[in-house]
């Protein structure tokens, strides 16, 4: 076979593909089928070229070798250090990608884990250029981190988009084009519906597709609208360190995992935040070192359903271990099988620091083996407060939602959790009004709540989301004004019992963490005990137990002990007695 003739071939072989990592394999592909065999004799149309291919020949044997251009190559110059971007697009410059400065303006709705979003896409743009702004009208990106949970929280949103179209529509033509974004859940939920029915948004980001936001930006410069809610099997984040919205706080949220396997019948979450996955136990133990470093004196840990963490990232961690479920409780799911559980990741994380306060939040009754509780009694860092959400009294509602429990065992978990950690402050949520309640299953609410009595409680009526299992099998049939009259019961009975809960403190000594001055007055403290109740005292001048008759007067990240002298179902109220740390405080308990 000619040589021009081999390139003429592999030129049409090329039409396929580009020539990469396979080329060899390419070229010697496209010579065993190019139909010449080596020994054929060629045809007269090929003589008549022959003398073609020669001088083709001659010319490339005298020409410049391979190893010319490798001598005459240019040793590549460095390049001036640039802002920490990916690889663009095709489409795509670097250039383009950057934020070259534009500010950025993030408003956050809804839960803890929308928080911690928005410190971890602040911590993406933030390395590609872009400035932070608290003064929405000069930002040149606005982004809402949003909520689904609720119809109320997603109107809450389009109330907010529509005061936004007219900042948008007085934007002057001398500026920088204003950028609308929508991130999170209701982005994941609605897709396409927000763009077609606000023109205004030019971007939509879920919240596995935040590394994508830099991109979604640079296309939409070119006046278009981009959009990312793709969800992920293994997106946690685990090399993006969140940036602290808040200089001044004294604790932070550690996103531990993501999504939820548990397909309760009422929740969205599973649809907008997709399947279970952890975070690496060495990351998450990184970030906490961190937050350490930097003074933070108390972490929450995150999760849909915290307490089911489970690290696989290593194939040493994929032993055989069984998992232990609560008494009397069931999953949803396929028992899974090895990795590192919560209670390994919550021993580690309460050894980084004992002056660091660890909570956790929001966990599934059936995720409390014995060996969490023991953890809990035994660390003096790890609060004596569980969220226990039970949703509902009624066993037969409880089915129906596939919550995986009767009333029964979950009374039953609440009378061992508090035998294995006395004293334990308990808190939950509550649902008025699911499909096909009863005023009977109603009435076995209230008397659960009666018989627990939580310190705190996050209570709602019932708002049915598309693409859940009762969206799709059970009927929304109860009025809408029975839901709000039920709620309101609910909501009396809870602050009934959490006051009678919360007096029992009266007279007790509290280690509270100081946050700052109350909202309510400039002459008061405020903080939160272990119960995560929050304490409100006077600012005065007060001993400190490290440094004997020194006076100070407490500042935000202080322990102090305060003396508890009224309570309410929300807030108890004391006067200081002196600052301390969490180790010595001990001696007071």
């Amino acid at each position: 076979m000619h040589p021009l003739q081999h390139v003429l071939q592999v030129q049409r072989c090329l039409r396929w593909g580009p020539l990469a990592s396979g080329s060899w394999l390419l070229l010697r592909t496209c010579r065993a089928h190019s139909g010449v065999p080596s020994t054929a004799r060629p045809s007269p149309e090929r003589q008549q070229e022959d003398g073609v291919w020669k001088d083709f020949s001659s010319r490339l044997a005298s020409g410049p070798t391979f190893q010319h251009f490798l001598r005459s190559a240019s040793v590549p110059q460095e390049k001036p250090p640039s802002p920490d971007v990916e690889d663009p697009p095709p489409y795509l410059t670097v250039d383009e990608l950057l934020g070259k400065q534009r500010k950025v303006y993030l408003e956050t709705y809804g839960c803890q884990m929308n928080v911690n979003d928005t410190e971890i896409a602040w911590s993406i743009l933030q390395k590609n250029g872009y400035l932070r702004t608290s003064n929405l009208q000069e930002a040149d990106v606005i982004l809402l981190v949003t909520c689904s949970i609720r119809e109320k929280a997603e109107q809450t949103i389009w109330n907010r988009l529509h005061q936004l179209k007219a900042l948008k529509s007085k934007r002057l033509r001398s500026q920088v084009p204003l950028r609308i974004g929508i991130l999170g859940c209701m982005a994941e939920r609605l897709k396409e519906e927000i763009l077609n029915r606000e023109k205004m948004v030019d971007i939509l980001a879920g919240p596995d597709a935040y590394r994508d936001l830099p991109r979604l930006l640079a296309v939409a410069e070119s006046g278009q609208q981009a959009a990312n809610v793709l969800l992920s099997l293994d997106e946690t984040y685990a090399d993006v360190l969140p940036v602290q919205t808040s200089p001044s706080a004294t604790s932070a949220f550690v996103s531990i995992m993501r999504g939820c396997d548990n397909m309760c019948s009422y929740c969205i979450v599973p649809f907008t935040r997709g399947r279970e996955r952890s975070r690496p136990v060495a990351s998450i133990l990184e970030e906490v070192r961190k937050l350490s470093e930097q003074g933070l004196k108390e972490v929450t840990l995150l999760g849909q359903n915290v307490n089911s963490f489970r690290d696989t990232s290593e194939v040493q961690f994929n032993n055989a271990v069984s998992t232990n479920l609560s008494r009397g409780f069931s999953s949803n799911y396929k028992t899974k099988q090895g990795g590192l559980r919560f209670a390994h990741l919550l021993d580690q994380v309460s050894r980084i620091d004992p002056e660091m306060r660890i909570r956790f939040t929001s966990p599934h009754p059936k995720d409390f083996p014995d060996e969490v509780l023991q953890l809990i009694h035994d660390r003096d860092n790890i609060c004596k407060q569980i969220h226990l959400p039970a949703q509902s009294g009624s066993s037969r509602v409880l089915e129906a939602m596939r919550r995986g429990y009767s009333r029964e065992a979950y009374v039953e978990l609440v009378h061992h959790i508090r035998e294995s950690i006395p004293g334990v402050s308990l808190s939950s949520d509550f649902i008025a009004g699911f499909c096909g309640e009863t005023e009977e299953d109603h009435l076995q609410t209230v008397s659960l709540l009666q018989e627990v009595q939580y310190n705190m409680g996050f209570l709602f009526a019932y708002s049915m989301r598309q693409k859940t299992r009762a969206y799709h099998r059970l009927k929304d049939d109860i009025p809408e004004e029975v839901k709000l009259r039920r709620l309101e019961e609910l909501i009396t009975v809870f602050r009934e019992e959490a006051t009678k809960a919360n007096k029992t403190f009266v007279g007790c000594i509290q280690l509270v963490l100081v946050e700052g001055f109350s909202k309510r007055s400039s002459t008061d403290l405020c903080g939160r005990n272990d119960g995560n109740l929050k304490v409100i005292f006077p600012d005065v001048e007060l001993e400190d137990v490290t440094n004997s008759g020194l006076k100070v007067r407490a500042q935000p990240g202080d322990y102090v002990l305060v003396k508890i002298t009224s309570a309410s179902s929300q807030t108890l109220k004391g006067h200081v007695l002196r600052r301390t740390s969490l180790k010595d405080s001990a001696a007071y308990s």
